[in-house]
């Protein structure tokens, strides 16, 4: 036998040796192999990363950002702007749907490589936009101004809103950078504003509320169920605004030092529910109805009569019901990014009327800035965002 036949090559020697080095390394990676010290126990399994949050689809019978997802995300960016007088606002809706699609899928690179997890955006015209399609269309009526009011005349009206929300706050300016890059020229910005909702607290089977900055639960009564949405919050008509909505939004400084000073059961009946559980005082549970009537042995209200839950209820202002997304905020002053959707108007006109006439808790808060959207109907591959109203 030729010594070449007994003996390995340099070559395949230095081969062999580096895949069972190979191999050890990876044995010495793997969990069977693993030690976590020299006592022979294995080392602890890795935990695996937490799942994001469930993407939320943009396009459908409805726009995202209302009811979808059923508990709002955390954080919020609204960005209200005007278009040039020139600017047909078809054509730029439609844009700026084509762009949601595309953050929300996260197949825009603007988002610099960040998973877009629940962002939604919402679009919404103002009442001029509006009234070039149709005078009396839902939508077209200005919000009038109202008491306790400090609002500049560029932070009234506007005639474009983005509501951004997500898990990850880093994705609100990312997507707003976008849009507003999308629009160009054909927009001014207006004014922006972040906010941010509170611990979430059960308030009913399957739903929860969240705290707001004063420390009471936000959004309780609204319409929750499917017929409710159908009878107060959602248009079902002139066909051009079927599937949309009105959004009111109000940005309200809170004196909070002066409610702070309040004791607990003061603070309870500015608002008429319990602060920790969202009771009503009358009894019952935060999802109970408030008994309006009911009384103490001596004949006092149990629900004062100033108090913000009998003054705002649907029954007693004779209006449906609004579905509230209010965001707190921090800045410029601290205080909250009120926020309702409804099918009429009427019905935050009608409520906000009957608290400035006597509303405990309007005596903490001063507007300073105010408008009114219509939120377009959902859209589709086959019907851009705005086309029902704009062609």
């Amino acid at each position: 036998m030729h010594r070449a036949d007994r003996l390995p090559s340099r070559r395949a020697f230095l081969d062999v040796t580096g895949a069972t080095v190979a191999t050890g390394l990876l044995a010495g990676c793997s969990g069977d192999s693993a030690r976590s010290d020299r006592s022979g126990d294995p080392a602890p399994p890795v935990t695996p990363a937490p799942a994001g949050p469930a993407p939320v689809a943009a396009t459908g019978r409805y726009q995202a950002g209302v009811t979808l997802p059923l508990t709002a995300q955390p954080h919020l960016l609204a960005l209200v702007a005007d278009l040039g007088a020139e600017v047909a606002p078809g054509p730029l809706l439609a844009e700026l749907g084509e762009t949601v699609q595309a953050l929300t899928a996260g197949s825009d690179p603007r988002l610099l490589g960040l998973p877009p997890g629940d962002v939604t955006v919402t679009v919404g015209v103002g009442p001029r936009l509006v009234r070039t399609a149709g005078a009396e269309l839902p939508g077209a009526a200005d919000l009038p101004a109202f008491s306790r009011e400090c609002v500049a005349p560029r932070e009234r009206g506007g005639d474009l809103l983005i509501q951004i929300c997500a898990g990850d706050p880093l994705l609100l300016p990312l997507a707003a950078a976008a849009l507003l890059g999308r629009a160009g020229d054909r927009v001014q910005e207006r004014w922006r504003q972040f906010g941010r909702r509170g611990a979430e607290v059960p308030v009913a089977e399957g739903r929860s509320a969240p705290r707001n900055l004063l420390g009471f639960i936000d959004g309780i009564v609204g319409p929750h169920t499917t017929a409710e949405q159908e009878r107060d919050l959602w248009l079902a008509g002139p066909p051009e605004v079927a599937g949309g909505t009105l959004a009111v939004l109000r940005r309200m400084e809170i004196d909070l030092a002066r409610f702070a000073g309040l004791s607990v059961a003061e603070q309870e009946a500015v608002f008429g529910r319990r602060r920790d559980s969202g009771v009503p005082l009358s009894g019952g549970s935060a999802d109970s109805a408030p008994g309006l009537g009911a009384k103490t042995p001596d004949g006092r209200y149990l629900v004062p009569v100033d108090a913000h839950v009998r003054r705002a209820h649907p029954t007693a202002v004779g209006v449906g019901h609004m579905l509230r997304r209010s965001y707190s905020i921090d800045a410029p002053v601290p205080g909250l990014l009120f926020i309702s959707f409804q099918n009429d108007l009427r019905t935050f006109t009608a409520t906000l009327a009957r608290m400035d006439a006597s509303d405990a808790l309007l005596t903490f808060t001063t507007t300073t800035a105010s408008a009114t959207f219509l939120i377009l109907p959902g859209y589709g591959p086959r019907r851009p965002l705005g086309s029902t109203l704009f062609g």
